[in-house]
């Protein structure tokens, strides 16, 4: 299949969308009922609804996409990440904020990305609380439900909105480092959010309500696939925190609108 010919990545994008509110519905069914929680660690958690959601949109996806490779962020937590490799790849967050979602907080969404070549060409990050849908397919631009969105223009760190997490380590080495990056953007930034949900804060820095976010030690390619691809065809950058290259298998990431990468990477770098 010439899956880089746009109308095949349309037909890729129209199914990863119907997946995603299917999942989604999921997701608002069960929010606001009790919740059986399961720890992953110390405190990353996984609900049934993280479970009921990856069947729905692998079983939708295998079935549309048969000869297609799948990595979803609960059956890696069971058989460990597969390698990724240059064939089409759907990378699947069934619910992205699963700590939000446990507490009814609800910054919480499903994100489905598709990888080719190891690089994200189709993304769909969708939070039905917020009835928020933000897509994309490389080279067309980054839609929030329908509408063409844009990275800020900001272009002064210190009138910037930040956001960062706070990861799921609790060893002082980490925590140490979370709080020295914090205290030292705190003198920096207009104001800082720690939201709980990675793909959210890419979607955040694509639409413009955000111009910054890093993460030290996100989940795996699943936070990061299809926010990447929405923020990158909104106007704005992904990058390592030291700058370089970005790896969606290094657990690392920063991003930014056009102009702050700079003012960005000089504090991660000098504080990391």
């Amino acid at each position: 299949m010439g899956l880089h010919q746009s109308e095949e990545l349309e037909s890729c994008l129209a199914v990863a969308v119907e997946v995603a509110k299917k999942a989604g519905q999921i997701i608002k069914d069960g929010f606001h009922r009790a919740k059986a929680v399961e720890h992953k660690g110390l405190v990353d958690l996984v609900t049934e609804t993280d479970k009921a959601c990856e069947d729905v949109i692998f079983t939708q996806l295998k079935e549309s996409f048969p000869s297609h490779e799948l990595i979803g962020e609960e059956t890696a937590s069971v058989n460990g990440i597969p390698v990724l490799t240059d064939s089409p790849t759907w990378v699947i967050d069934p619910l992205d904020g699963t700590t939000n979602f446990v507490h009814s907080f609800p910054f919480v969404c499903v994100s489905i990305g598709l990888v080719i070549d190891k690089v994200p060409v189709v993304g769909v990050v969708y939070n039905p609380l917020l009835d928020e849908l933000f897509t994309g397919i490389k080279g067309q631009g980054a839609f929030l439900n329908g509408q063409r969105i844009h990275a800020s223009n900001q272009e002064h760190i210190g009138n910037g909105l930040l956001a960062t997490e706070i990861g799921v380590k609790r060893d002082k080495q980490t925590v140490d480092r979370t709080s020295n990056l914090i205290n030292y953007f705190l003198y920096k930034v207009r104001s800082l959010r720690l939201s709980g949900s990675c793909a959210m804060n890419l979607c955040g820095v694509a639409c413009g309500r955000l111009d910054m976010f890093y993460e030290l030690g996100f989940g795996g390619p699943w936070d990061v696939a299809a926010g990447t691809l929405i923020l990158r065809e909104a106007g704005g950058l992904v990058f390592d925190p030291s700058g370089g290259e970005f790896d969606m298998m290094s657990h690392l990431v920063a991003a930014s609108n056009g102009h702050l990468k700079g003012a960005l990477v000089e504090g991660l770098v000098a504080h990391m």
